[in-house]
């Protein structure tokens, strides 16, 4: 099916006279699949307010369903949301000199809803329509565990993520199919900042993390 419409959408493009792309006053609506990829780095595992010497956490990456809606404010700017599924993240620690090696820590799910200003360079009769943006992210973390293995070592516990203010910026092409449909690859660079805080019966463990991560998206999209 998905090749189907693919293939209908390049033979409308072939036969499309006076294209128009994006121009002041349009909606852009775009669906498909986005990789968050952390860039992970962290402040040594600190246990009940001692540093762990050689520790740190990471964070795996997770794909889900991308959305972004943008609307043309003129011919080349854009106001843009991004938002998506929730992206569910696998948290490790590397534990240093308390020699267990690198364990399962716990893991959260996110939601990272950003707000963009695009600069499209290209006049609307061209099909190809690059674009770079910058704006400002919220994530929100949520249904945050910890993780049996490292329960077995600490004991029953709960974490804590908070939610994260930064900065975002991303480069990004629609290619216009028809005057309607087009497809759309991007890359966004998301300042993501947490304080991870794990508690356990008898002992606290905490870290600073830098998330930071790359968001990979490719999308199939509608111009209103």
């Amino acid at each position: 099916m998905f090749r189907y419409v693919v293939i209908v959408f390049i033979s409308a493009s072939l036969f499309t006279a006076n294209l128009q792309a994006h121009e002041q006053g349009s909606f852009l609506v775009r669906a498909g699949i986005a990789n968050v990829d952390p860039d992970t780095s962290s402040s040594a595992l600190i246990l009940d307010g001692t540093a762990i010497g050689a520790s740190a956490a990471d964070v795996d990456d997770n794909t889900q369903l991308g959305l972004t809606f943008a609307y043309m404010l003129t011919d080349h700017i854009a106001v843009e949301v991004l938002a998506s599924t929730p992206f569910k993240h696998d948290i490790s620690a590397s534990t240093g000199v308390l020699g267990l090696g690198e364990i399962d820590a716990g893991e959260t799910k996110h939601l990272p809803p950003t707000v963009s200003l695009l600069y499209y360079p290209n006049d609307n009769a061209s099909r190809f329509q690059p674009y770079v943006g910058a704006g400002l992210n919220y994530t929100l973390f949520f249904d945050e565990r910890v993780d049996s293995e490292l329960e077995s070592v600490l004991g029953d516990g709960s974490l804590e993520l908070d939610a994260s203010w930064g900065w975002s910026a991303q480069v990004g092409v629609d290619y216009m199919l028809n005057d309607k449909a087009f497809v759309n690859a991007s890359i966004w660079w998301i300042d993501i900042d947490t304080d991870a805080d794990f508690r356990f019966p008898a002992n606290r463990l905490t870290a600073d993390v830098e998330i930071d991560p790359l968001v990979y998206q490719l999308t199939l999209g509608w111009r209103f």
